[in-house]
């Protein structure tokens, strides 16, 4: 059904699909690899209660990776708990550069991001820098502290034209980390649409950069900011 419904779209950038159940023949030679087969999170579930379900698909696909892929794919993980994921995938496909491989926060950043929009009365687009830091998770933080926007054509700082530090500590910081458990008890799945835009932004952006704009990612920590090393952990980068 998937199939016929990318041939119904007629995207003119669409080559042609290889629908297969087989990691090895659907890895073999890819540039970018988007990881969104993982068990799905139910209303009331953590993404912590899929960690023992999805460790068995992400070794499989993570030695697919390691056998068949390009030595520079770029991987990014989506299915949950992404950040996890993300660091069992990568730790076996051991030929493939730890470097190569994300863990989703885009749609947090874009969720902080319009958050701050509706609040400020302007378009999402005026909003940039909002920063993601640690998990893919409800212990996430988002940090607007650095972010900026533009209203009438000037630029200002976010907590500037805000002027209310208790929204950005407090309600804030609430909204994003939680809106995932409030997506999925308001429609009982999780995030179809909303993840697939920030699954296609965090590539884009990954291939081509992303200007004056940070954007976050998960990615293996180098011990930057105080982090721990060699754990998965949101960053600007």
């Amino acid at each position: 059904g998937v199939v016929m419904e990318l041939a119904d779209c007629a995207l003119p950038l669409l080559v042609g699909v290889l629908p297969t159940a087989n990691p090895e023949e659907a890895f073999k030679d890819v540039a970018a690899a988007f990881l969104v087969g993982a068990m799905p999170r139910r209303e009331g579930m953590e993404r912590k209660d899929l960690l023992s379900a999805n460790v068995r698909i992400f070794k499989e696909q993570g030695q697919a990776l390691d056998k068949v892929a390009r030595k520079d794919v770029k991987v990014l993980v989506v299915g949950n708990p992404a950040n996890t994921n993300a660091f069992i995938c990568s730790k076996y496909a051991p030929s493939i550069p730890k470097e190569n491989f994300t863990a989703m926060t885009r749609l947090d950043q874009n969720r902080a991001q319009s958050q701050l929009a509706a609040k400020l009365g302007v378009p999402v687009q005026n909003v940039k820098n909002v920063v993601i830091w640690g998990n893919h998770s409800s212990t996430q933080f988002p940090d607007a502290s650095y972010a900026k926007v533009s209203i009438g054509g000037v630029e200002k700082s976010v907590p500037e034209a805000i002027n209310d530090a208790e929204f950005l500590k407090n309600t804030f910081v609430s909204t994003v980390q939680k809106r995932g458990a409030a997506v999925i008890a308001a429609r009982k799945m999780s995030s179809a649409l909303s993840a697939a835009k920030a699954a296609s932004d965090h590539m884009r952006d990954w291939f081509l950069g992303t200007g004056d704009r940070w954007v976050s990612m998960g990615v293996v920590s180098d011990g930057s900011y105080g982090a721990p090393k060699d754990i998965v952990f949101s960053f600007p980068v």
